[in-house]
């Protein structure tokens, strides 16, 4: 019988007694653990690896567990977080929910309540994004134009000019949504795997390419021109979308 993964949660806390407690009360719940005692372990650790969540103290010795949350947003990761507060401070409290952290747990704390929020968040993240067929995109998404063609999502179809509606796949979508939603500049090839298979995705570049193959071949068989979506060589691509005047 094959059993359902464990998931991987990173203890992010600089009390290694507490970081240790943590970890084997994880371990009684079916859960894996990966202890970082500083900012900086955490993101050399998801720079290689996969992680269902981290607990996250306000408090590190090189970094704030804020700022640690703004650096992994801002370089595209998703880890849901609970923040582990050592004061019952609502400033801190509020702005760790309205930085996008999904919950908090202010210490000490039990750890079967400890355990019962994890839980939570992991059900929630796993829900999520049940709509979603790529990274990126959605089956809830509106439709929405690409070179003279209608993409939409919801049908996974390129209406095209002279009528004929074709399905396109989820990568194709996927790549279509990115592009169109960074129009006027150059995406480099690993911007664009990540952003349609995510940031831990072992993508080549030519795997990419096929698709883009692909997605010119269906706009010629209908005469359509992709003079709008370039390659920029040895970087990437640029959807140029011309601004009316």
């Amino acid at each position: 019988m094959n059993q359902t993964p464990k998931p991987l949660i990173i203890i992010a806390e600089d009390d290694k007694d507490l970081a240790t407690l943590i970890a084997t009360q994880l371990d009684v719940a079916g859960m894996q653990n990966q202890i970082c005692h500083e900012a900086c372990h955490v993101e050399r650790f998801l720079k290689n690896n996969f992680a269902n969540l981290i607990l996250l103290d306000v408090h590190l010795p090189d970094n704030t567990g804020f700022n640690l949350m703004r650096n992994l947003r801002n370089s595209g990761n998703e880890t849901p977080v609970i923040f582990l507060t050592g004061e019952n401070d609502e400033v801190k409290k509020v702005k760790a929910l309205e930085m996008g952290g999904d919950d908090y747990i202010t210490k000490p704390f039990g750890f079967p309540e400890l355990i019962a929020r994890i839980n939570a968040v992991l059900r929630r993240a796993e829900t999520a994004n049940d709509g979603n067929i790529t990274h990126n995109a959605s089956i809830t998404d509106k439709p929405f134009e690409f070179c003279g063609a209608e993409i939409n999502p919801q049908r996974l179809e390129v209406t095209f000019p002279d009528g004929e509606t074709e399905s396109i796949g989820r990568k194709e979508l996927g790549i279509f949504a990115y592009l169109a939603s960074h129009p006027n500049a150059v995406l480099t090839r690993k911007n664009l795997i990540h952003a349609v298979w995510g940031i831990h995705a072992d993508v080549r570049s030519r795997s990419l390419d096929q698709y883009i193959v692909k997605i010119r071949e269906l706009y010629k068989r209908h005469e359509l021109t992709l003079d709008a979506f370039r390659t920029v060589h040895g970087v990437g691509y640029i959807y140029d979308v011309k601004v009316p005047e």
